[in-house]
């Protein structure tokens, strides 16, 4: 990948992951309207129009990814992301931070959970799907440790605030969680060995392949952003980042 510096932002600088996924953001009110225009939001409006962006801060230490909108009905993480990265912005960080605020603007704009007709988060596995393409970019970049973030609506898996974990391969995914869970007080859903409830979660896929990972859910209704849940998915990222020292 070949990351460019934003001249109009100190530290910051862009890639993108694919060209082919990209949405008007401003086209889903849901979302947009819990969006605060400051001018970096305005810039990442305008770049998700092309495809899909990601972003790094910093330039020392572990490399973390900050992941939202794998599923793009999934409104408050990716309300959340962007809040994330205005508050880094101008700060001196330990270590590198990435953030891929929209992982499928197009799903994001059209406030579905699949992107043209695929469970993101079922597909990791499956070659040159996006977010195969999103994996290959981790591995690429030698990423240290993913966060993807996501809300779940009441019956429906798992219907309540939670942090998927699990213990092996990658035994400091379970330790993320365990974190998370004792600073925000999400609950615990671990299993022994990643990838074997079902396949193609992006989280899995990193936990297979030597990246620990977590996946962060805030409880939301589907396509809405309900009150408080940008604040909690904004409390787990921290914590997330919090867990390096951030």
């Amino acid at each position: 990948m070949q990351f460019e510096k934003v001249s109009q932002f100190d530290n910051l600088e862009m890639d993108y992951i694919c060209d082919f996924s990209g949405g008007f953001i401003s086209r889903n009110q849901n979302i947009f309207s819990q969006i605060e225009l400051t001018d970096l939001n305005k810039f990442i409006l305008e770049k998700a129009v092309f495809g899909t962006p990601i972003f790094k801060l910093g330039d020392k230490g572990n490399k973390l990814l900050v992941l939202s909108g794998i599923h793009g009905n999934e409104l408050p993480s990716q309300v959340a992301n962007l809040k994330a990265l205005n508050e880094l912005l101008d700060h001196s960080l330990p270590h590198t931070i990435y953030f891929i605020p929209f992982a499928a603007p197009k799903s994001t704009m059209n406030n579905q959970r699949f992107f043209n007709s695929l469970d993101l988060n079922r597909s990791t596995h499956i070659e040159d799907s996006l977010s195969n393409m999103i994996l290959k970019a981790i591995i690429d970049l030698k990423i240290d440790f993913v966060g993807d973030f996501h809300s779940t609506a009441f019956n429906s898996n798992p219907g309540f605030e939670s942090i998927f974990s699990s213990k092996s391969p990658c035994p400091e995914s379970f330790l993320m969680a365990n974190y998370i869970s004792r600073d925000v007080g999400s609950n615990i859903i671990s299993f022994d060995f990643a990838g074997s409830s079902y396949k193609g979660a992006v989280e899995d896929v990193c936990n297979l392949k030597g990246i620990p990972a977590v996946t962060c859910e805030v409880l939301c209704p589907f396509a809405q952003v309900s009150e408080g849940s940008v604040e909690r998915s904004y409390a787990q990222m921290k914590s997330f980042l919090g867990y390096f020292g951030i």
